[in-house]
């Protein structure tokens, strides 16, 4: 359906492919050397959430991160940027939580229009893949989050530092 977007993979890193797999949907994988259920909590801790989840090179910074991670909970990460004046919130509701091996939230900042996330986490010999699927309302709803450059945030950056994270000796993930 459209254009897919792999890492270099001579640079010894996992890869991060990016692929619009339909007019509405945009999936992303990318395998971690952890096994699922710590992969899972890095997901699903804010104090872990707030170590990976921004891009550093975009210069924002966490203001808050809450997550309620069960079926019905909510979620609301603020974020600061030095260019605005006002903090972003991103925020919706916890669809299904399933340990170690399945989030499902919705995406509500952009009211009833915006895309519900599905991430999967499949543990094969002590690493974990994972695959991030953004489904928006309509093919203009992701056309839009395309062009503004929205589209799926979960790119080499971001999981690099999730792997960084996972790496980390004493980073209190799987405790």
């Amino acid at each position: 359906m459209g254009a897919k977007v792999e890492s270099d993979p001579a640079s010894g890193k996992n890869r991060t492919a990016a692929e619009r797999t339909t007019d509405r949907e945009v999936v992303v994988t990318r395998t971690f050397d952890a096994p699922a259920r710590i992969v899972f909590e890095a997901w699903t801790r804010p104090e872990l959430l707030k170590r990976w989840w921004a891009p550093k090179s975009y210069g924002m910074s966490f203001v808050s991160c809450e997550a309620d991670v069960r079926a019905g909970g909510a979620y609301r990460f603020v974020f600061s940027h030095p260019d605005f004046e006002q903090p972003m919130a991103f925020f919706g509701r916890y669809v299904e939580v399933t340990p170690p091996s399945r989030l499902v939230w919705t995406n509500e900042e952009a009211g009833e229009g915006g895309q519900v996330t599905t991430v999967t986490f499949e543990e094969r010999g002590g690493q974990t893949l994972v695959v991030v699927h953004e489904l928006y309302p309509s093919k203009e709803a992701l056309d839009d989050a395309v062009a503004s450059g929205a589209s799926s945030g979960f790119g080499d950056e971001m999981f690099d530092q999730l792997d960084e994270l996972l790496a980390t000796p004493g980073a209190s993930v799987g405790r």
